[in-house]
């Protein structure tokens, strides 16, 4: 496994990491969650992201009880968990139930949601706290002032934001160094071969003036990078989960086609490697530079396994080869470049 450090921090975090959105709860139980953590971690996997959202809580859960049945050294993970959507899961079939002050990044949701989190998770504290989206409602300055408390109180480590622009994240690091608070650390971002402009042009000044770090999600577009939906919407994909019915939109909307095209397209190069589509794409995601790790969403051991195979897939990533890949793309951003060899 090849460790990489979070943006300009001292915390090296896993090339690759796991995260729980859409399977846990919803794909995967707590038996196959622990199957599936366990081969992350024995092969090096040492981060773990979550969130208060993810299967309206179920996630953590599950995840903390994996932390309990493994019996892991805490100093060997990295977790994570994200605050936004709050509120309380009531059991299967049942809605949830949202109070007025269980959204968003007040000071009351932040310390409040942060504890719920940890108790799900069964943990003391978490290595990282992302603010899961911009809060229009909520003046930054109390956001800033809310995560440097709980960084204080030792419940969270690092902070750091997920979706936000890079004005927002400057900001809030402008806030916090004026009034001597932790500032933001890392942004979550979805990044992939599809959705590139924020990670390589918008973000780019962010690396070394406030030395942001960055944790990808949806390396393959939703599965679509894979190359499992060439054919349409296999039974049990995350696309075809009735909670998941918006995504299918990256198959079945306007782009879709050109996006299957540029997939198909993709393969042999792929197989020049001896890799899968999967193995590439993320591949391609780490070739980046700025990309501090890079969160799988596996359902199975298997996947975990062919996921981890990019790691010796981007070994073989030289800049000619990324340059072939950019000739079928045609996408590439047109300014901020920061990729080795350009």
């Amino acid at each position: 496994m090849e460790y990489r450090f979070l943006g300009k921090s001292g915390l090296k975090v896993s090339a690759l990491s796991y995260g729980a959105w859409v399977t846990f709860g919803e794909q995967v139980d707590a038996d196959l969650a622990y199957r599936c953590m366990s081969a992350a971690f024995d092969a090096g996997v040492n981060f773990f992201d979550n969130a208060e959202v993810y299967g309206g809580g179920q996630a953590e859960i599950i995840m903390g009880q994996v932390f309990r049945r493994a019996g892991w050294r805490r100093s060997d993970l990295v977790v994570s968990t994200k605050i936004f959507w709050g509120g309380e899961y009531q059991g299967p079939g049942k809605p949830y139930r949202y109070g007025v002050n269980d959204r968003g990044l007040s000071r009351k949701h932040l310390i409040e949601g942060t504890d719920a989190a940890l108790a799900r998770l069964q943990l003391d504290y978490v290595d990282l706290l992302f603010c899961h989206r911009p809060d229009v409602d909520t003046p930054l300055e109390e956001t800033v002032r809310a995560m440097d408390y709980l960084i204080n109180r030792g419940k969270a480590l690092y902070w750091g934001t997920s979706e936000w622009s890079a004005a927002q994240i400057r900001q809030a690091w402008d806030i916090a160094r004026r009034e001597h608070l932790v500032p933001p650390t890392m942004e979550q971002p979805q990044y992939n071969m599809f959705h590139r402009d924020k990670v390589e042009v918008e973000f780019a000044p962010l690396y070394e003036e406030i030395g942001l770090g960055t944790t990808i999600w949806s390396p393959l577009a939703s599965g679509l990078l894979s190359g499992k939906y060439n054919d349409g919407i296999p039974p049990g994909s995350r696309l075809s989960l009735p909670d998941y019915g918006w995504l299918r939109g990256i198959v079945e909307g306007p782009e879709g086609p050109a996006k299957l095209d540029k997939v198909r397209r993709l393969a042999p190069l792929a197989k020049e490697l001896d890799a899968t589509l999967a193995q590439l794409a993320i591949a391609w995601c780490l070739a980046n530079d700025d990309v501090s790790t890079v969160i799988m969403g596996a359902s199975n051991p298997a996947q975990i396994a062919d996921n981890l195979g990019a790691l010796a897939v981007a070994e073989q990533m030289t800049p000619e080869f990324l340059e072939r890949i950019e000739a079928v793309l045609d996408n590439r951003p047109q300014a901020g470049q920061n990729w080795r060899g350009n």
